[in-house]
């Protein structure tokens, strides 16, 4: 017999999720909703499955695991809301929209032992897993940098950067989480910068349009992550990771949005990609399997709230590096906010 999986949140990801389920193995019904009730009906009738009136009533209906894809700002609530009723839940990326709530909802999910999934899909990419691969194997030598890159088409509506926690919560956080899985190992300094030539709303909210961070690692490894919302040419994800030994690179196909200009090259031939669900479509569909299989209890969560949380750390370091225009280390945004959470008890 199949899971019975709630989506709450159908917008762009949501509804996609959603339609992934639908052709998994392993799912027999959907429960759907959000917070536009239109919404909720027009996708409920698309695909013929049931809704309901809010994320309250659709955890009391019976279902056996819970994905999450409402906005950021409600992913603390509706995670302990969930692992409070014992239901297994994937959440997509950022677990919450704030430091404060990650480390609560941490404190939450360790509490029940209900297992947490959250969305950072790259590690379900073949090309990205074989790296990781590469470096357990030790063929590449002891790694020295690692090259994290996501650039965007097009900036998303100034509505949804409003609400997004900026470009390193959003959209550098993904980088954060690569590297360190890739890598198996922990940051602990973190240089930020970033500019503004586009879209004025953006530097409105407080906000860059484009940015590059620099990661130090226990051991002296060292990433640098590069992000834009501006890369006119199409949607370009990769990740390099060099070592002493060999280097390789994920994300070099022939629709990497990059022209070469190199007499007698023709290398990328095809197409660029224009977007990260289609570059990313079986690794979104292996998460969902994923998830599935811990929903059944034959695995455990691939991708943890504790993970979740320590890119969440990596975050925070950069909004304040790039804020304060220095290197900020993992262990004083950590002291900053212990001391902020104890001054706001006294």
């Amino acid at each position: 017999m199949g899971a019975r999986i709630g989506v709450i949140g159908l917008g762009r990801i949501g509804s996609y999720h959603a339609r992934n389920l639908l052709t998994t193995d392993g799912v027999d019904a959907l429960v759907v909703t959000d917070v536009d009730a239109r919404r909720t009906s027009d996708v409920a009738s698309e695909l013929d499955v049931e809704s309901a009136a809010d994320p309250d009533a659709l955890l009391a209906s019976g279902i056996d695991g819970v994905l999450i894809a409402a906005s950021s700002s409600s992913h603390a609530d509706l995670i302990e809301a969930a692992v409070r009723r014992d239901i297994p839940t994937f959440c997509e990326k950022p677990i919450a929209d704030s430091i404060e709530s990650s480390v609560r909802v941490l404190a939450t999910a360790e509490q029940t032992s209900v297992p947490v999934q959250i969305g950072f899909q790259r590690r379900f990419d073949p090309s990205f897993v074989a790296a990781y691969d590469a470096v357990r194997s030790g063929e590449l030598g002891w790694i020295h940098t690692l090259r994290s890159t996501t650039l965007d088409p097009a900036p998303p509506p100034i509505s949804y950067i409003e609400h997004s926690g900026g470009i390193f919560r959003d959209c550098s956080i993904h980088d954060f989480d690569i590297v360190r899985w890739v890598s198996g190992r922990e940051v602990t300094t973190v240089f930020a910068t970033g500019s503004n030539q586009g879209d004025r709303g953006i530097a409105d909210s407080g906000d860059v349009d484009t940015a590059a961070t620099v990661l130090t690692f226990e051991g002296g490894t060292i990433a640098v992550v590069s992000n834009t919302r501006y890369n006119g040419r199409g949607y370009d994800c990769r990740l390099e990771v060099l070592g002493s030994a060999d280097s390789v690179v994920a994300g070099l196909d022939d629709r990497l949005p990059l022209r070469s200009l190199d007499p007698g090259t023709s290398f990328p031939s095809q197409e660029p990609y224009t977007f990260f669900m289609d570059r990313f479509t079986s690794a979104y569909r292996a998460e969902l399997e994923a998830f599935l299989g811990v929903v059944a209890g034959r695995r455990e969560s691939p991708c943890t709230p504790t993970d979740a949380v320590e890119s969440a750390w990596i975050s925070e370091a950069a909004t304040h590096s790039l804020r304060e225009g220095r290197p900020v280390t993992i262990t004083e945004v950590k002291d900053l906010f212990l001391h902020d959470k104890n001054k706001a008890h006294t």
